[in-house]
């Protein structure tokens, strides 16, 4: 099952596959992370390129992407990416996207009348968008028979309690209205706040900043371990530099935070750190390097352990 698109990996006793629906240069990369320095890219070109970055434009690389993970006999989606016809103004790449998402979920096996849980790791437009599917007269739920856990504290920032993120942007009341209400209406929503434990293998944890609601989802089996960590990180420049936010973190002091301890534990644990739009190989163990951190090795797709774990 591994192309471009779909590629599978076995960790412990959760059977992971990506499914990318679309990698490809995406903003300046001092647009995407502001605080970055012209010499964390060009230095590191070796690497970055092309997966990560255009040297010739001077983007940076981005995957639409969700994981898909098969755990105790169910099957649990990590974000639902952009969704198709969606009115997105602030947005120009997600205006009006049309994509093959369900199609790839089929080629991976994955119907949606199957799927039991689906996690948004937060409220933004590409992590939502399949959420839910357009109808006449409006959106329902994508996946009819599945719970789909909402960080609360995303649900009332995004939500009409909070005149949608404060009326800051159009595009999150639009975002809330097709992507996140028909949910609640349906009665699959369920608001977590802290931590929540999915089975077994699977935690949900916090890690606000980028927003408020902001998570993590951690899998543990058999001795391997990962952590699917959204937008905690956009770029491998982040890891070696966590205090650099992307240009979309609400609260930045409160983002470099939750990074900073994400990765922190990640480097202790060995834990595959799994971001939500990396491309090229898509997940990569971290180290402890002085007061900082680097890169381990890749994640090999189409391996029963791909991360080495113990």
């Amino acid at each position: 099952m591994n192309n471009e698109s779909l590629q599978r990996m076995v960790l412990g006793n959760v059977e992971v596959i990506r499914v990318v629906e679309w990698q490809a240069p995406y903003a300046p990369a001092r647009g995407l992370i502001p605080e970055s320095s012209t010499e964390v890219w060009t230095d590191n070109e070796d690497w970055l390129a092309p997966n990560h970055w255009d040297p010739g434009s001077d983007r940076a690389v981005v995957a639409l992407q969700t994981w898909v993970l098969r755990s105790n006999g169910r099957t649990v989606l990590v974000d639902t990416s952009v969704g198709n016809g969606r009115e997105r103004p602030g947005s120009p790449l997600f205006h009006h996207w049309q994509g093959d998402f369900l199609g790839l979920l089929a080629q991976a096996g994955v119907h949606p009348q199957h799927v039991d849980v689906v996690v948004n790791t937060h409220l933004h437009a590409d992590h939502v968008g399949w959420n839910t599917l357009g109808v006449e007269g409006g959106w329902v739920p994508a996946f009819p028979n599945a719970q789909y856990l909402i960080p609360a504290a995303d649900d009332f920032h995004y939500g009409p309690d909070n005149s949608y993120g404060n009326g800051l942007r159009e595009d999150d009341r639009l975002i809330y209205e097709d992507s996140i209400a028909p949910v609640h209406q349906a009665g699959q929503a369920v608001l977590w706040d802290g931590a929540y434990r999915i089975d077994e293998h699977l935690t949900l944890e916090s890690a606000p900043g980028h927003t408020p609601g902001s998570s993590v989802l951690r899998l543990e089996s058999a001795g391997d371990r990962a952590v699917f960590v959204g937008d905690l990180l956009h770029s491998p420049v982040q890891i070696l530099q966590p205090c650099w936010n992307s240009c979309f973190c609400l609260n930045p002091a409160q983002a470099v935070d939750s990074r900073r301890r994400i990765l922190e534990r990640a480097a202790a644990a060995r834990e595959l750190v799994v971001p939500a739009h990396f491309g090229g190989a898509g997940a990569v163990e971290v180290r402890k390097e002085g007061q900082g951190f680097t890169l381990g090795p890749w994640a090999a797709s189409g391996t029963e352990r791909a991360t080495g774990g113990h």
